[in-house]
């Protein structure tokens, strides 16, 4: 069964872009355009990865990690943050990566192959 890797950002390009990048990787996909939608269905869906985003709309990013650690079913899913807004390594201190956009592919992609698998 293939890995289920959430996106999370309000970015619909960067969407469009990590979804395609995943799917031809073999990657299942699932997206929210904000953090209370990505944490329903990270309740729902159980990815085995999160890619998120800094600055959103509503609940940044940082506050949706918050709320996530505290669901036990997700807990530990692993962080990757995917963000244009400078400094934001700092905002998720036990994120498995923190990525400045633009981004390269193949770095994102190495990530989650070492992350995932």
């Amino acid at each position: 069964m293939s890995k289920k890797i959430l996106i999370i950002d309000d970015d619909p390009k960067i969407v469009d872009y990590l979804e395609t990048l995943f799917q031809d990787n073999g990657y299942t996909v699932f997206s929210a355009a904000d953090a209370l939608e990505g944490l329903e269905i990270a309740k729902r869906e159980m990815p085995d990865m999160i890619t998120l985003d800094i600055e959103m709309p509503g609940d940044w990013g940082p506050r949706f990690y918050r709320k996530m650690v505290q669901v036990k079913s997700i807990k530990n899913t692993p962080v990757m943050v995917i963000s244009g807004l400078s400094g934001s390594e700092h905002a998720i201190g036990k994120a498995v990566a923190s990525i400045s956009k633009p981004f390269d592919r193949d770095e994102v992609l190495k990530i989650v192959k070492e992350t995932v698998g």
